[in-house]
């Protein structure tokens, strides 16, 4: 029943099929309407709690005082007239991408600390009408659909990243995430429950999981991939690059050959074959090529680019500091014993002539007394 003077209330929000809710711009009063459709919850808000809701779809009249909810909404005391709020929740799941703002450090054993940032897709709505409204509404006091949708996808990319921190430790690396994307998104979907409760959510769905590495290391576990396909260590895997790239580009090829490096070439094609990448370029003659220079690994030995940061065999970083032989003064490996050169010991020590001092065998002058050992 509607009166004269008694406004009726509805959700007018114009984009209301991806807004998860709709807060009334004014109270209403005793006499006023209010119309709840199918896909709607009506909540009714008053002095920091909700109290009662009403989901099923018709015109509501507060006007009858045999309705169930007029009593705890509209109270008359001495002509004083109480007015309550009216928030209206979608049923409807509504679909949300999510995108983390910051990056997450993740501690790799092969390429140390690596920032991490996650994308997606996910499906979720209003599992708990009650704890919805006092979350959202009483806690934190949004008065906007965009709010709540801030928060639920920053929440959601801090479940990600604390799922992904427990599959690190039980032995999860930055190369293996690729192939565990659906397994990331199975063990996050069973952590929502818990972790959404408090907000009234229930999260239907996640797909479309992407984490993006910095570039330098996406370079590398994909080369890591590729040589895992054709069955070949680092060095012959960049072998057969340089040959493809010299296939490509003969003239360039030819000019910086120099002087053939039989083994080298031979392994090099056999790389370009197993790639299917044609031999030669028609109608010219196959040009020796001069394999990339490499550097050998301080330390597992295994010979690697010279350009490269890091071992591909046991994922040491590559590089490490010289130092002066000090019997033929040539640029050895700090971590060395003997140098390659002369045979002389690198490291250790000897005693200063003239105090007895112990003193590394590449100090020129005693640190002791100043003179020469």
């Amino acid at each position: 029943m509607s009166i004269i003077g008694a406004a009726t209330f509805k959700w007018e929000d114009v984009d209301k099929r991806t807004n998860i809710m709709y807060r009334m711009p004014r109270n209403i009063k005793f006499n006023d309407n209010i119309v709840v459709r199918e896909d709607e919850v009506a909540v009714f808000y008053r002095d920091g709690k909700a109290l009662a809701y009403i989901d099923r779809p018709d015109r509501y009249a507060l006007s009858s005082l045999n309705a169930p909810i007029v009593g705890a909404i509209v109270k008359f005391i001495s002509g004083v007239q109480q007015q309550a709020e009216v928030i209206y929740l979608q049923k409807r799941a509504i679909d949300g991408k999510f995108g983390s703002k910051q990056p997450y450090q993740f501690r790799d054993k092969e390429f140390g600390m690596v920032n991490l940032r996650v994308f997606g897709e996910f499906r979720y709505k209003v599992g708990s009408p009650a704890n919805f409204v006092n979350e959202f509404v009483g806690t934190l006091n949004y008065s906007a659909s965009a709010e709540i949708e801030e928060r639920i996808k920053e929440q959601m990319v801090i479940l990600i990243y604390d799922s992904i921190g427990d599959m690190k430790n039980e032995g999860m690396g930055v190369a293996d995430m690729a192939s565990n994307l659906t397994s990331i998104e199975q063990v996050v979907l069973s952590r929502t429950k818990d972790h959404f409760d408090l907000y009234g959510i229930s999260i239907d769905k996640i797909s479309g999981l992407y984490i993006s590495l910095p570039e330098e290391v996406q370079k590398a576990v994909d080369t890591r991939a590729s040589m895992q396909i054709l069955g070949t260590n680092y060095v012959q895997y960049q072998s057969g690059q340089a040959m493809r790239e010299a296939a490509s580009n003969p003239a360039g090829g030819a000019a910086a050959a120099g002087v053939g490096v039989g083994a080298g070439i031979g392994m090099g094609w056999t790389m370009m074959d197993s790639m299917r990448q044609p031999s030669a370029v028609p109608g010219q003659p196959a040009q020796p090529q001069s394999v990339p220079a490499t550097i050998a690994c301080p330390k597992c030995g295994t010979q690697n680019p010279s350009t490269g940061k890091f071992c591909s065999s046991c994922g040491a970083k590559l590089g490490a500091a010289t130092v002066a032989c000090p019997k033929c003064k040539a640029e050895v490996q700090e971590t060395s014993k003997f140098c390659p050169e002369c045979g002389g010991q690198i490291g250790g020590s000897k005693k200063c002539a003239s105090c007895g001092a112990e003193v590394p065998l590449n100090v020129k002058f005693c640190p002791e007394c100043g003179k020469a050992p």
